[in-house]
């Protein structure tokens, strides 16, 4: 049997060190999950806890190297929920969480991802927490994220921490592709039409000036109103797309402020058929968003203030941050919620219930899978109602122009006939 010396962390959340007699790592890492321990790493030998592969290396790149255009930490979701998978299996099969991170960084496929699993390893080699490890890189793992981790750590179910937010993180994954799938065919759709429409009216409209001048006939006033916007965009095509280019940033820009993403928001759920779907879609994201921190062992107060956070609708954000500060004066958190216009009245009477039950995640469980099918379906019957409704616009804007340009023509041939 050989020494190992070994580092995890308790119940508490503190860091234990220590060393075990056994005969491999997986029997030492084993031993400690048994002591309710989150192992975070193990080396052999008595002495002290080597640093293990890397040292000398921030990042994966050599100490005192430079390169002007080197590649920063960075990881998309599909990464951040293959990781988060990833990760929980090899914890959950026995593997110390230092040598799991050292293994996904090697099966990383691009240098920007790889960077952030050497990170990690080399903060917890430092004697860092993951969670703390992970607060060093802010643009890739959310307060949700993070808060989550030291949940797990603290309650040394680190595995079982990990599913769930690989679960959550796949659910929100897939409502927010079925939402982008829905969206991309009409704008690629709209962006069509007003390019059809331009052509006609730079390209087409202009050659058929000289035959209608030929003619010597008055103009039926849907083709003088045609070339009349020809003419106009013609000169002043600068002005026209620069001045909607500019309102477009200006919009951008504006929604980015406080008072604006509240005045956007709170339109777009006023909205009459867009309004509902994206009042559904925030109800789904704060229910499993709620549910899962909660059932993770995050503190309520806490909870409340990521849930605010990723709401994805500042008039949400806004009524979840007042109910926490109603909670946090000693009212129940459907008091508040139940003021509010956003907050339908099956939801928070279920919330009602839930805190009276103290089954209050599996209530928000079922509100997130109810709205996750609501959000699925009004997007499909949305998808089956756009596509007539462009085609006739597309048919619309285009016949305007063709039967402007072709009027004049057939009014002159039946005179002639």
């Amino acid at each position: 049997m050989a020494t190992y010396r070994y580092a995890a962390k308790d119940a508490n959340g503190k860091t234990v060190e220590g060393t075990i007699q056994a005969q491999g790592k997986h029997e030492v890492v084993a031993e400690l999950r048994k002591q309710d321990l989150v192992v975070i790493r193990v080396d052999e030998g008595g002495g002290k806890l080597g640093k293990g592969k890397g040292k000398g290396k921030k990042d994966g790149k050599a100490s005192g190297s430079f390169t002007l255009f080197a590649p920063r930490p960075a990881a998309n979701r599909t990464e951040l929920v293959l990781f988060t998978r990833q990760l929980a299996t090899m914890i959950g099969a026995g593997l110390a969480l230092l040598e799991s991170l050292e293994v996904l960084a090697e099966q990383a496929e691009r240098p920007q991802f790889r960077m952030v699993c050497e990170r990690l390893a080399n903060e917890l080699r430092g004697g860092s927490d993951l969670s703390a490890a992970m607060n060093t890189m802010p643009k890739v793992f959310t307060t949700l994220y993070t808060s989550m981790v030291s949940a797990g750590e603290v309650s040394g179910q680190m595995d079982i921490i990990l599913e769930r937010l690989a679960e959550y993180q796949e659910s929100a994954e897939s409502l927010q592709r079925e939402v982008k799938s829905a969206m991309t065919y009409p704008c690629v759709s709209l962006v069509l039409v007003l390019g059809i429409t331009t052509f006609l009216l730079l390209g087409v409209v202009p050659t058929f000036r000289q035959v209608f001048e030929s003619l010597e006939s008055d103009l039926p006033p849907i083709t003088e109103f045609v070339l009349g916007m020809s003419d106009w965009l013609k000169v002043n095509w600068l002005l026209f797309f620069g001045g909607n280019a500019g309102v477009m940033i200006g919009l951008v820009f504006f929604k980015k402020t406080k008072q604006g993403a509240l005045l956007f928001d709170h339109l777009i759920l006023k909205a009459p058929i867009m309004g509902p779907l994206c009042r559904k879609i925030s109800l789904a994201r704060f229910s499993r968003t709620f549910a899962t921190l909660v059932r993770s062992g995050v503190p309520i107060m806490g909870t409340l203030d990521i849930v605010a956070d990723t709401a994805g609708n500042q008039v949400v954000s806004d009524v979840v941050r007042n109910a926490r500060e109603s909670v946090k004066n000693g009212n129940m958190l459907s008091e508040p919620l139940s003021q509010s216009k956003v907050f339908p009245a099956m939801v928070t009477r279920m919330i009602a219930i839930g805190e009276r039950s103290g089954a209050l995640e599996q209530l928000l469980e079922k509100i997130a899978e109810f709205y996750d099918a609501q959000v699925k379906a009004q997007i499909k019957s949305l998808t089956s109602l756009i596509e007539p409704l462009l085609i006739s616009f597309m048919g619309l804007m285009v016949g305007f122009v063709v039967l402007a340009v072709f009027l004049p023509i057939l009014d002159i041939v039946g005179k002639l006939s």
